[in-house]
């Protein structure tokens, strides 16, 4: 007779191997039983670079409810607009991730600023971390996404324009907030505008950490309403100023890399 394995061995056996892909890989194809878990390890980590990485996903999973969506607990959208039109053809199709602790929103082509983020309203009930990095989205759409998430905790935000007012959009009236516990990373050009709707969100801010990069000569003012804000929790604070383009650059890719 085959001996069986209690399952919650093979959970650990595979548990234990969850950073090695390749022998997860493997795992697979050795009993449909051991699918299950090695599927949480696999697919825990999805990143959408580009519009081919969408298109291979969709059609390698032609059914969205049997995915391995539920398994993914940081997802990375570098084609938002693909994303969003997939979502609308399917109806709901972004909502199959619905486990994401952590979310990176990459909107750098030309027109991401046109795209609405409504598909991403709290896509994923459990999602504790946001990090955005766009040019140019009306922040007016970035902070209704915000409001919409109510277990955020890390929020990242980093502009890569110095003409976001030009697409001001339509102004907002949260009426709720998410916790902000955790960490607040903000990279801008100019900082005063986004600090001044963070002070405005009714909950109020409670981060731990404060890492602010300038580029531009700022209003202290902000600065130290922010720090004011946030004075009861905070334990860390992290300010840098960089005035050159490169070191932008060279911030942005580590911000969203790490």
């Amino acid at each position: 007779m085959i001996p069986h394995l209690p399952q919650e061995i093979l959970d650990y056996t595979t548990d234990l191997l969850h950073d090695e892909r390749e022998t997860l890989k493997q795992c697979c194809l050795v009993s449909k039983s051991w699918i299950r878990r090695t599927r949480k390890h696999l697919f825990a980590d999805i990143n959408f670079y580009r519009t081919k990485d969408l298109e291979t996903w969709k059609k390698t999973f032609l059914d969205p409810v049997d995915s391995p969506a539920r398994h993914t607990r940081s997802l990375v959208i570098g084609c938002p607009r693909s994303v969003t039109a997939a979502d609308a053809e399917e109806g709901g199709w972004i909502r199959t991730f619905s486990h994401v602790v952590r979310l990176v929103v990459l909107a750098l082509a030309p027109g991401d600023w046109e795209v609405s983020l409504v598909p991403l309203h709290n896509f994923s009930p459990v999602l504790e971390s946001l990090q955005m990095v766009y040019y140019p989205i009306p922040r007016s759409r970035i902070f209704n996404l915000i409001c919409s998430l109510p277990l955020l905790e890390d929020l990242g935000l980093s502009e890569i324009t110095r003409y976001q007012n030009k697409y001001s959009g339509i102004d907002f009236q949260p009426s709720a907030s998410p916790p902000l516990t955790g960490t607040l990373s903000l990279s801008t050009f100019g900082m005063e505008p986004t600090v001044g709707r963070l002070l405005d969100l009714p909950g109020g801010l409670h981060f731990r950490k404060l890492v602010l990069r300038l580029f531009s000569k700022e209003n202290p003012e902000w600065i130290m309403a922010l720090v004011t804000r946030c004075s009861d929790t905070l334990e860390c604070f992290d300010i840098r100023h960089s005035p050159y383009c490169m070191s932008f650059w060279l911030l942005h890719w580590d911000l969203w890399l790490t």
